[in-house]
């Protein structure tokens, strides 16, 4: 297996206090993993109100070889803020996830050498019931709600879209950077369009969270809105 580049692509909005702190340490276990592969870290900060200071981004660069910051003032949403990282990346191989990195290192790495080793094109984290144990349960709520949509409206045989660590190679990419919906729902548009791309292989992969994660609190006039973006996609699956 061919250990190949990454860039890892980190949304940034209001984050908790020491968040930079976290950044540095999962960074520096997964740059000696896949050494002597060059690991680039892309943050954006999707219009926080919270200002991010020049001391806490100097801590970062001085503490992560290749790392950029990128920022605009007006927030836009998660899918907004990773197309416009993912488009900025250069490596072979892109994998996105939170800033507070909620999953295990070692659930990231599985998806890094999975794509390493060409095993499909977009490798998506899966989360079984050990996850929901540890979320609130208005989570769990919505989450199983939406799961059962997909599977009755879009019939996807990947039915955890919302899982928030995913990977692709290059040509998982060029998809990605195809999704027009900026909050909560490009994750299932994304799956979606790779789903019903025959010349894209998508792969689930069992994800692990970390303990003593913070959730922060879903915001319900988003998800009314979001209403609207899935019967888009439905629209899409029917009327293609």
């Amino acid at each position: 297996m061919t250990l190949k580049s990454l860039d890892l692509v980190l949304p940034c909005y209001n984050p908790i206090p020491g968040w930079e702190d976290k950044i540095i340490h999962s960074c520096q276990m997964i740059a000696d993993k896949i050494a002597p592969a060059k690991l680039s870290i892309y943050i954006v900060n999707d219009g926080s109100s919270h200002t991010i200071s020049s001391t806490q981004l100097d801590k970062l660069k001085n503490a992560i070889y290749s790392i950029q910051y990128l920022s605009y003032p007006v927030n836009q949403g998660k899918g907004y803020a990773l197309r416009y990282g993912v488009k900025e990346s250069k490596s072979e191989i892109c994998i996105y996830t939170d800033i507070d990195f909620p999953f295990t290192e070692e659930s990231l790495l599985h998806i890094y050498f999975s794509l390493c080793k060409v095993e499909a094109d977009i490798v998506v984290g899966n989360r079984n019931e050990a996850y929901y144990a540890k979320v609130p349960r208005v989570r769990i709520i919505i989450s199983k709600i939406l799961r059962l949509f997909i599977r009755l409206f879009l019939g996807m045989k990947i039915s955890d879209t919302q899982c928030g660590l995913k990977g692709f190679n290059k040509t998982g990419k060029e998809l990605f950077l195809r999704t027009t919906i900026n909050r909560y729902l490009f994750d299932l548009e994304f799956v979606h369009m790779a789903s019903n791309t025959k010349s894209i292989r998508i792969i689930p992969m069992l994800v692990q969270l970390k303990e003593g994660i913070v959730f922060s609190r879903m915001n319900m006039k988003v998800l009314m809105t979001e209403a609207s973006s899935f019967a888009k996609i439905v629209m899409k699956h029917y009327f293609k």
